[in-house]
């Protein structure tokens, strides 16, 4: 079974690294509650995720799968609520990836990074520039702002 461990930050954004290699990541949810249903594209790739309820605490399943990329191109047409878009940046940081998301259109504005562990007890280093951390606010979730975005708040 797949399991996803991971822990979302704030961003001050005056203190980040220089961001390079950014990859565009359009994504939309067939089924926004838990279990949800993800199509993302990634540059030339597609994939099909599930998760599982992350109501209690930060740990949940998680399965990925890659499909045609004209599949997902068709069912994110069939998506519900608002398309997700925006630039991923990886930042290695004392021996954990990060995974720094600059949203773009209706949720604009709004910088989250994350990172992922083995252990919810995990113990990892906070770079400078990861700030409030917002794993546990359901507003922060990528089904949540498909449905209602940053912009709304």
């Amino acid at each position: 079974m797949g399991i996803e461990i991971e822990r979302k930050f704030l961003v001050d954004t005056a203190k980040l690294p220089p961001l390079l290699n950014g990859k565009k990541l359009l994504q939309g949810y067939l089924v926004h509650r838990a279990p949800s249903i993800r199509i993302r594209t990634s540059d030339d790739e597609a994939f099909l995720t599930i998760k599982g309820d992350s109501s209690n605490g930060i740990t949940r399943s998680e399965f990925e799968y890659s499909i045609p990329y004209a599949d997902a191109l068709e069912l994110l047409k069939q998506c519900k609520g608002l398309l997700i878009s925006k630039i991923r940046y990886e930042i290695p940081y004392e021996g954990h990836l990060w995974e720094l998301d600059i949203f773009e259109d209706e949720n604009k504005g709004l910088i989250v990074a994350e990172i992922e562990l083995d252990d919810e007890n995990e113990e990892f280093k906070l770079p400078n520039w990861a700030k409030t951390e917002v794993s546990n606010d359901p507003r922060y979730t990528n089904a949540s702002l498909s449905q209602l975005p940053y912009s709304q708040w």
